[in-house]
């Protein structure tokens, strides 16, 4: 009978797999971040534009998000986009890391989604004078987005934005489903080479744990300001 001893695989080549794992990780996860962050604003700004088309888009396109799986969009961008790319990008692409790739703009496209929308809640909690006094004061709607009204509704909705960074933190691990070496792949490698299955998703369930507590910490970090800030 094996004996739980998860010591065996902090060592060696089962360490560095661990390392190596949550390195592509954090990497995905940042770059996602801050991709879908700026995606975000400007899908919030195109919702709230008097547009119709542009509306439309972002509404057909957050519902998608919403109510597809992560993991079937993300199964969609790599075997059904890499099948209809022209011949040379796909070969390039697949050269340099197209599992890596695919990730990345699945998770960033769905994260997108879900921030546009508590984006879209910020601009909604803005009293709607201050864009008529921007107007007023020839400010376009472009410019009094950007100095005036985004800045207010970042700030309100950094909450629930911090509560999507979290649910994308724990979202890459459905890259291991397109090979994608992350941690939860380095804890089925481990798995697959010694047959210690509990003790590699035990590691792998702590340093995931600590991640997010680490995320949930500034969201708590940041309350506590907001709660000093009003009190004063």
């Amino acid at each position: 009978m094996i004996s739980f001893d998860p010591m065996t695989l902090l060592q060696g080549q089962y360490l560095q797999w661990i390392i190596t794992g949550l390195e592509t990780t954090l990497i995905l996860f940042f770059l996602c971040l801050l991709s879908g962050f700026i995606f975000a604003l400007l899908l919030a700004s195109m919702r709230i534009s008097g547009i119709a088309p542009l509306r439309w888009f972002v509404v057909c396109y957050v519902e998608y998000h919403r109510n597809v799986p992560a993991l079937v969009q993300l199964l969609l961008w790599y075997f059904g986009l890499s099948a209809v790319l022209p011949y040379a990008l796909s070969e390039w692409v697949n050269q340099h890391g197209s599992e890596f790739f695919f990730a990345y703009v699945a998770l960033t496209l769905n994260t997108a989604a879900f921030m546009s929308e508590d984006l879209r809640s910020g601009l909604r909690s803005i009293a709607s004078g201050q864009m008529e006094a921007c107007r007023a004061l020839g400010l376009s709607f472009a410019q009094a987005m950007r100095d005036v009204i985004l800045p207010q509704s970042i700030r309100v909705s950094i909450p629930p934005l911090l509560g999507q960074s979290l649910s994308l933190y724990k979202s890459t691990s459905l890259a291991m489903a397109i090979s994608v070496a992350e941690l939860t792949y380095a804890a089925k490698q481990i798995e697959n080479e010694t047959f210690r299955t509990f003790e590699a998703f035990a590691i792998v369930s702590v340093i995931y744990l600590i991640g997010s507590l680490l995320i949930t910490s500034v969201g708590s970090a940041y309350d506590r300001y907001i709660f000093r800030a009003g009190s004063r």
